[in-house]
């Protein structure tokens, strides 16, 4: 099993982590070790959308347009 050490932690985030920990019946390491396995196992959006496309018959005739415009700059004045 991997451990990892994670610095600069706002106090205000631990705090909540205690607190969630709690309500759940575990410790904060446990409550931190079942969110970090719960976000790791969630499949990619895209590939959420692009399976839920494919039950649905798929995507094949979808025309995608070009990408062809240049990025610019805001201007907040």
């Amino acid at each position: 099993m991997s451990s990892i050490i994670v610095r600069g932690l706002d106090d205000a985030v631990k705090q909540q982590l205690a607190a969630q920990a709690k309500e759940h019946g575990r410790s904060m390491e446990a409550e931190v070790r079942a969110i970090l396995t719960r976000a790791a196992s969630r499949p990619h959006i895209g590939v959420a959308l692009l399976a839920a496309a494919q039950d649905l018959g798929g995507v094949d005739d979808l025309s995608i347009p070009a990408r062809d415009d240049v990025a610019r700059a805001v201007d907040f004045d």
